[in-house]
């Protein structure tokens, strides 16, 4: 039994010096961001342009819940030239050959809460493009936008929702997520 508690005494007191000399204490140096000094706040007043332009979340994946089940996959590719977001929907369990839009609507208001009734209907940049289900109610479609007028770093807080064409009947609808324009 005393070997066993001079083994545990020396692994205890081993693993208590690695966790001490880990870096886990204050650092020694100002990090990049304090060593650039002070940088201007972004229109919404959350935080710095230039730190929140390499923030992410750029991408973001909605899930759509309602009459049935969706998927938005949002994608922003790195592009110096354009900043085109692209929209990957996947629709099930909706009404068989039928033709649904995919809408959103954003708040400027970074507070986690979506409650802008500003909806836009997206498709292939301006031209609004329908979901399209087969005879067992499923739909895909790609569809984009283009966010190159924003200024990198612009964030957003933006719900998803798919409605029948014709009519107003939201069939789906997703919780509120938060992204930020890439550079």
């Amino acid at each position: 039994m005393p070997r066993f508690s001079l083994r545990l005494s020396i692994a205890i007191a081993m693993s208590c010096a690695t966790l001490a000399c880990s870096g886990g204490g204050a650092p020694t140096t100002p990090s990049a961001a304090a060593a650039a000094g002070p940088q201007s706040l972004n229109a919404s007043g959350a935080g710095p342009v230039a730190a929140r332009a390499a923030q992410p979340p750029f991408n973001l994946e909605a899930i759509l819940r309602g009459d049935g089940f969706g998927h938005v996959k949002f994608r922003q590719e790195k592009n110096s030239e354009a900043n085109i977001i692209n929209l990957d929907v996947w629709v099930r369990d909706l009404a068989p050959n039928a033709s649904y839009s995919l809408q959103r609507a954003v708040d400027t208001v970074l507070d986690g809460t979506c409650t802008s009734t500003s909806w836009l209907t997206l498709g292939q940049g301006l031209t609004p493009q329908p979901i399209v289900t087969d005879a067992g109610g499923t739909g895909r479609a790609e569809l984009w936008r283009d966010l190159s007028a924003f200024a990198p770093g612009t964030g957003f807080d933006i719900h998803f929702r798919v409605i029948e064409i014709g009519t107003t009947n939201v069939v789906l609808q997703s919780d509120c997520y938060r992204f930020v324009v890439r550079d």
